[in-house]
């Protein structure tokens, strides 16, 4: 976290999700497991800027991440992963790549709406973009612990000029690029729902 003072984590971001949804719509190549999770990396920091709150969401994306990170040495394509785990008809099981996959993409989910509605929502207050993010991405998956938990966190929040602050971005710069990464999130989001519905495995579990 030292270093986000000098480095553009949200420039970071937008640049290597525009290189993964360039892959993604080219549609030639499957998307390798590590380019992927190099990607994701990326996003953690942002997780950590945002307080109490998501202080769970952090922690469970991290961890998850960081075991994609891990298979990406032995498997090659988030393609091969998921076959890798039905063949072993592991899939639902905790701890399994598919599944931490799944969470991964529900993190990447809930950065895209919370930029959505910040993009949309004046004043300096996080509140409500974080709050809608959170109920319509994770709060279905949650229960009722958790959800007043992260309720209660929600006024711990940085404003968004704190945030701006921590992220070492201006108002302008960042709207560019929170911009640049719902665009390219979406098909990249898209792109991972498909892989597990191609497999009539769900995504809502």
């Amino acid at each position: 976290m030292a270093d986000l003072e000098n480095e553009k984590t949200l420039r970071k971001i937008s640049d290597a999700f525009k290189e993964l949804a360039a892959t993604v719509n080219s549609q030639a190549v499957d998307m390798e497991v590590a380019t992927f999770s190099r990607a994701c990396s990326l996003v953690s920091p942002l997780f950590g800027c945002l307080g109490i709150a998501f202080k769970f969401a952090e922690m469970d994306y991290v961890a998850k991440v960081d075991d994609l990170a891990e298979a990406s040495k032995s498997i090659a394509t988030l393609n091969a992963m998921l076959d890798r785990d039905v063949e072993g008809n592991c899939v639902r099981k905790a701890g399994s790549h598919t599944r931490n996959l799944l969470r991964v993409k529900r993190g990447l989910d809930m950065v895209r709406v919370l930029f959505e509605q910040i993009l949309v929502t004046e004043g300096n207050s996080l509140k409500d973009p974080a709050s809608k993010a959170y109920t319509q991405v994770f709060a279905p998956h949650h229960g009722w612990a958790i959800r007043k938990a992260v309720a209660a966190g929600m006024y711990a929040l940085p404003t968004r000029a704190q945030l701006l602050k921590k992220l070492n971005e201006d108002e302008a710069s960042a709207r560019i690029q929170m911009q640049n990464y719902v665009t390219a999130s979406g098909p990249i989001i898209l792109y991972i729902d498909k892989l597990f519905l191609s497999r009539e495995l769900g995504i809502d579990w």
